[in-house]
């Protein structure tokens, strides 16, 4: 059966953190479907609008194996506002799906690491003080995948892939992007 991943995309994401996971996890053959907190085209950190596919009340995690959160601090502080978001959250939890956060965004998941080891960007690593914090480029414990910028994104990406689909969905996935894995 086809992986299922949902992206949520709230105003001030961080456009290469989104498009950069969306684009790899597509090109695995992996379905994504972006939600958004808002109807519309949702405006990221940098101007670019995107149009999200549903919006985020329309959502059951129990279609999807994992949920990503982009960061940016804007979109990452509209992420936390939304009471949708904290419930999807908990049902990856309660469901042991993959939950995938990058920049700021891990800071939403706290309570959920509390003892597991993690990274983020340095901007909100004061918000990880229950987590083992790491300076890795991306952080994999269990089913919790974060990374710290949106310079590690695509190095997250495959990442999720590798989580998803394995070692040789990489590979040839890799073989067209040609990324310094």
């Amino acid at each position: 059966m086809k992986k299922q991943v949902l992206v949520l995309l709230a105003p001030g994401f961080e456009e290469i953190e989104a498009i950069t996971v969306v684009n790899i996890l597509r090109r695995a053959g992996i379905n994504v479907v972006m939600a958004g907190t808002i109807a519309g085209p949702i405006e990221g950190a940098r101007g670019v609008r995107v149009l999200a596919d549903i919006l985020i009340d329309q959502v059951s995690m129990s279609t999807f194996d994992m949920v990503v959160l982009p960061g940016g601090m804007g979109g990452t502080e509209n992420l936390g506002k939304d009471t949708h978001v904290r419930q999807i959250l908990k049902d990856a939890v309660a469901n042991d799906k993959f939950i995938a956060a990058i920049c700021a965004a891990p800071s939403l998941l706290t309570e959920f690491l509390v003892g597991r080891k993690a990274t983020s960007h340095p901007c909100v690593k004061s918000a990880m003080q229950e987590v083992t914090y790491s300076e890795e480029s991306v952080c994999v414990d269990g089913k919790f995948i974060t990374s710290r910028s949106p310079g590690t994104a695509m190095e997250f990406a495959f990442e999720l892939v590798r989580q998803l689909a394995g070692e040789e969905r990489v590979r040839a996935v890799n073989h067209g992007v040609m990324a310094s894995l």
